[in-house]
C-alpha cells in the first residue's frame, strides 16, 4: 500500500469534484476511517498531513485512540449503544450517528456528567433499508425540536450510509435529498446546519457534487480492511 499516492490521489479527485459542483475544495474534509486498523497506520496518515479520524465502535477506538498522537481528531461514525455514551463523550469530539431522541437524550446526559457540549449529526436512512439504522426523514424532522433543545448537545447537520450501488450516479438522489432535508431542518430552526456527512469509497465524488462536506474514506485511502483477530 502506498498511503502517500492514496492519499495524493484523492485529494486530487476531491478537488475535481469541487470544481465541477462550482465549490471551494477547502469546503470539504476527509475523514479518514481507521476500522480495523492499528495504530501504526493512524500515525503514518497523520505524518501525511490528515487529523480527522472516524471509528465505527466505542472498544476499538478505546483500545487505539490513547495509542495515537494526541492532536488527532476522532469522530464517531458507526452505530452507538445507550451504555457506550459515557465512552464515547470522553473519547470522539464528535457523534455522527445520533438516530434517535432516546440516544440524544443519553448523551446529552453524559456531556452534562462530563461538563462538556457535544457536537452531533442526525444520521438519517435515506434509503429505508431496513438493515441500516438512522432516522426516518418524517421521524427527523419530528424529534428535530426536542433534540435542538437538549443543552449539552451542538447540532451541526446531516449523516447518511446510502445503499450499495455499483454505479454511484444510482445513489445521486440519495445525496440530493439528504442536502434538501437538511434545507428543510434549517428552515425549521432558524439557523443553519453546516455539515453534510455522506459519500464513501466508492462514491464520495457524487456526494460532493451533491453538497457533501465531510466524506468518510477508509478503503480507498488505506487499502482493504485488516481481518480482526478473533478473542
Amino acid at each position: 500500500m502506498d498511503l502517500a499516492a492514496n492519499l495524493e490521489s484523492l485529494r486530487q479527485r476531491i478537488s475535481a469534484a469541487c470544481v465541477r459542483a462550482g465549490r471551494e475544495p477547502s469546503s470539504v474534509t476527509l475523514l479518514a476511517v481507521t476500522k480495523t486498523h492499528p495504530p501504526e497506520t493512524v500515525m503514518q496518515a497523520a505524518k501525511l498531513g490528515l487529523n480527522l479520524f472516524g471509528e465505527n465502535k466505542v472498544q476499538e477506538a478505546r483500545a487505539k485512540v490513547p495509542h495515537c498522537p494526541g492532536h488527532l481528531r476522532w469522530h464517531m461514525i458507526g452505530h452507538l449503544q445507550s451504555n457506550k455514551c459515557r465512552d464515547a463523550v470522553e473519547l470522539f469530539e464528535m457523534i455522527e450517528s445520533v438516530d434517535s431522541l432516546h440516544l440524544a437524550q443519553e448523551i446529552n446526559k453524559r456531556a452534562e456528567q462530563a461538563s462538556k457540549t457535544m457536537p452531533v449529526l442526525l444520521e438519517v436512512n435515506s434509503g429505508g433499508e431496513a438493515s441500516k439504522f438512522g432516522y426516518a426523514p418524517q421521524q427527523l424532522l419530528a424529534e428535530l425540536p426536542a433534540i435542538n433543545a437538549l443543552p449539552r448537545l451542538e447540532l451541526h447537520g446531516l449523516m447518511t450510509v446510502p445503499p450499495w450501488a455499483p454505479n454511484p450516479e444510482k445513489v445521486r438522489p440519495v445525496f440530493r435529498q439528504l442536502r434538501e432535508l437538511k434545507e428543510k431542518c434549517e428552515q425549521l430552526l432558524g439557523a443553519p446546519l453546516p455539515q453534510l456527512s455522506m459519500g464513501m469509497s466508492g462514491d464520495f465524488e457524487v456526494a460532493i457534487e451533491e453538497g457533501a462536506t465531510l466524506v468518510r474514506l477508509g478503503t480507498a485511502l488505506f487499502g482493504p480492511r485488516p481481518k480482526m483477530a478473533k478473542t
